[in-house]
């Protein structure tokens, strides 16, 4: 179980280019990526979103690239031999045609406008992918790790919210066979109450006894209940994504739980449906920071 929120940093050089990566995620239904890359690295820009992707599945993803390159084999010089003997050429025609001394140098033609020229040579886009590569995964490391340790402490607390409301559930089931017993009690303490004979065995009253028990059973919500925290179990022991799970659990726990509110005719299942009511309400909360 991950979080979905973590932070990671990543370095890498090679031929004079360097990377910088820094990854931050937080809390968002879906994944989102915002990848910023310097214009000149548009080529990789694919090949880092797969990258990301492949490793975090949900959440809010801002990547920023930082790239450098030093002088250090990044430029050469280039000689333009043709335009170079041009000159040579015209330098010597103007000399015969003034009657000069033809005392022309190489140093004089290098000199010469765009002979000599000084160029920046093509970024490799391959080698320049395997440094970014590197430190986009030591970024993704760094941010895995955090999202790993904030995630032991997410899965501490809902274990916690899940114990007490198992606790809760128990007594509630406790609970629930008495409460048709005491409606009948209730209902025949009523019947003499107010002067009237009537024979507790009788069908009639056995029978509203029955479809009050039949309206207050909720014996179906705890057992969906029980079903739900199992659910929860297996869950804190897998490798793959929960947060989704965990949000749709989130959803049936508080149906069941509203369900046994509206059913249970007692006052101590109500305080405990306040108390799975509170505990839940935690947990959902926690739920949404869960990858």
């Amino acid at each position: 179980m991950n979080s979905m929120t973590g932070y990671g940093r990543g370095e890498s050089s090679r031929n004079g280019a360097k990377f910088t990566v820094e990854i931050s995620t937080v809390n968002r239904k879906q994944a989102e990526l915002s990848l910023y890359l310097p214009r000149e690295l548009d080529a990789l820009e694919n090949r880092a979103r797969d990258e990301i992707n492949s490793r975090i599945s949900r959440g809010r993803i801002v990547a920023r690239v930082g790239f450098s390159a030093s002088a250090n084999g990044k430029s050469k010089v280039k000689i333009d031999t043709k335009l170079a003997r041009q000159y040579a050429r015209e330098f010597r025609k103007l000399a015969g045609e003034m009657k000069l001394k033809d005392d022309l140098s190489i140093d004089i033609i290098l000199r010469a406008p765009g002979v000599m020229q000084q160029t920046e040579q093509a970024l490799e886009v391959e080698e320049l992918w395997l440094t970014l590569r590197k430190a986009l995964r030591k970024a993704l490391v760094d941010l895995l790790a955090m999202r790993a340790r904030e995630g032991a402490n997410l899965k501490k607390d809902l274990k916690k919210r899940v114990s007490l409301m198992q606790k809760s559930v128990t007594a509630i089931t406790r609970q629930a066979p008495k409460t048709a017993k005491r409606h009948r009690e209730q209902l025949c303490e009523r019947l003499r109450t107010a002067g009237l004979e009537v024979d507790f065995d009788e069908e009639r009253v056995m029978k509203e006894v029955v479809i009050f028990s039949d309206r207050i059973d909720i014996t179906e919500e705890l057992t969906r209940l029980e079903s739900h925290f199992e659910q929860f179990t297996d869950c804190t022991s897998s490798a793959l994504p929960v947060g989704r799970t965990l949000d749709f659990l989130s959803q049936e726990m508080n149906r069941e739980i509203n369900t046994i509110g509206s059913k249970a005719n007692d006052a101590q299942i109500s305080r405990w449906v306040v108390v799975l009511k509170s505990e839940l309400e935690k947990f959902r909360e926690q739920v949404q920071n869960v990858e």
